[in-house]
C-alpha cells in the first residue's frame, strides 16, 4: 500500500472522478491517473483488475457520495418537502458541472455494459430518492397529491438533460428555465 495516501483505493477514486469529469473516461490513460495520484501501476492492480473495473467503482462510489448529500438535503429540519425540493434544485444549478452522469452517461454506456450498469442503477436510485422526498411533501401539504416516481423521473430527466446544454452552451439560460419548470411542477396547487 503506498504510504502517502491513508486510503489508496479512495484516493485513486478521488483522482480519477477530478481528472475524468474534466477529461472523460476514454481518453484519459491509466498511466496519466497514476501519475497524477502518485500511486504505482502494482497499487492500481491491487484494488481494480482493470480500467473498466475502476470507472465501475468510480461510478458507484460517486453515487454513494451524491446519495449521502441528497439525504443531508432531504434532513434539513424546520423546511417543508417543497422548499427542501427547490433547495435540491437550486442547489443542482451551483453543481452540474460536476455531474458525472452527464459527463460520462453516453460515452460509458455504449462503451461498456458493466459501466452502464452502474449507472443505471445508480441514477434509479437518485430518482427513487427524489420520489421519496416528494412524497413527504405531499405528506406534509406543501404538493398536491400525484404520481411521486412520474414526477421524479421527469424531473431528474429534465436537470439532465438541462444539464448537457447547459455545458454545450457554456451559458445559465437553460438552467433558469429549468427551475422555472421545476417551481411550476412543484407549485403547491
Amino acid at each position: 500500500m503506498n504510504t502517502r495516501h491513508e486510503n489508496t483505493k479512495e484516493h485513486l477514486l478521488e483522482i480519477g472522478r477530478q481528472i475524468l469529469s474534466c477529461q472523460g473516461f476514454s481518453s484519459v490513460g491509466l498511466s496519466t491517473l497514476l501519475k497524477e495520484a502518485g500511486v504505482p501501476k502494482g497499487s492500481f492492480y491491487h484494488y481494480f483488475q482493470s480500467k473498466e473495473q475502476f470507472g465501475e467503482a468510480l461510478l458507484a462510489s460517486y453515487f454513494s457520495q451524491y446519495r449521502s448529500e441528497m439525504d443531508r438535503l432531504f434532513g434539513v429540519q424546520g423546511k417543508d418537502g417543497q422548499s427542501l425540493l427547490l433547495d435540491y434544485f437550486d442547489q443542482w444549478q451551483e453543481s452540474y458541472s460536476d455531474c458525472l452522469v452527464i459527463k460520462l452517461g453516453a460515452e460509458v454506456a455504449d462503451l461498456s455494459d458493466a459501466m452502464r450498469l452502474t449507472l443505471k442503477k445508480g441514477t434509479d436510485q437518485v430518482i427513487r430518492r427524489l420520489a421519496l422526498a416528494i412524497e413527504v411533501a405531499i405528506a406534509d401539504g406543501s404538493l398536491p397529491q400525484q404520481d411521486s416516481q412520474l414526477l421524479a423521473t421527469n424531473l431528474y430527466q429534465l436537470w439532465l438533460g438541462t444539464g448537457l446544454l447547459g455545458k454545450l452552451n457554456r451559458d445559465q439560460s437553460h438552467m433558469k428555465q429549468a427551475m422555472q419548470l421545476t417551481r411550476q411542477l412543484l407549485a403547491r396547487t
